[in-house]
């Protein structure tokens, strides 16, 4: 029998939690930007005049733009390039995967809002696959307030740590 891949160190780690502080507004280029990389052209994420004949103050963020880490924080990238949000769980014997994420968008993200995004480590289980392979489930929670407190989004976010050694 194999040694378990959830260790107490991992479990102590649920309910961990860090904070970021945007160092400045989200802006109006971010939205163009994001928008042109995802192809998306709707006129609500770079008219200022379409979004207020539309009922808003002015543009408004394409949505999954506010969850991009570089938006936020200010990281140092680290030696694989990557400058986001990781919560650096050491689960040896293992590779990740992304499991995927489950948004909830609760209002617009203005031009001049100023994000403070919440991480929590709200749970970790260990699974094993349909093949037999055992696997640890990370899930994560954001959520990102504007200057005002008010709820943007809520981010859940699945990461699964699966061991390389196969079948148990």
């Amino acid at each position: 029998m194999s040694s378990s891949l959830l260790t107490d160190k991992l479990r102590a780690r649920i309910g961990e939690t860090r904070v970021y502080i945007a160092p400045e507004p989200i802006g109006k280029p971010a939205f163009r930007y994001f928008a042109q990389a995802i192809g998306d052209h709707n006129p609500l994420y770079t008219d200022d005049q379409f979004a207020r004949d539309h009922g808003y103050s002015g543009v408004i963020a394409p949505p999954t733009l506010v969850c991009e880490t570089n938006q936020y924080a200010n990281l140092v990238r680290e030696s694989s390039g990557y400058a986001g949000h990781a919560w650096d769980l050491e689960i040896p014997g293992t590779r990740l995967l992304r499991g995927g994420n489950e948004y909830t968008f609760h209002q617009p993200v203005q031009s001049e809002d100023v994000l403070t995004v919440t991480w929590s480590i709200v749970d970790m289980a260990e699974r094993t696959s349909s093949k037999g392979v055992p696997m640890v489930i990370v899930t994560s929670q954001a959520q990102y307030h504007n200057q005002s407190g008010d709820l943007l989004v809520t981010n859940i976010e699945t990461l699964i740590y699966q061991s390389r050694g196969g079948a148990s």
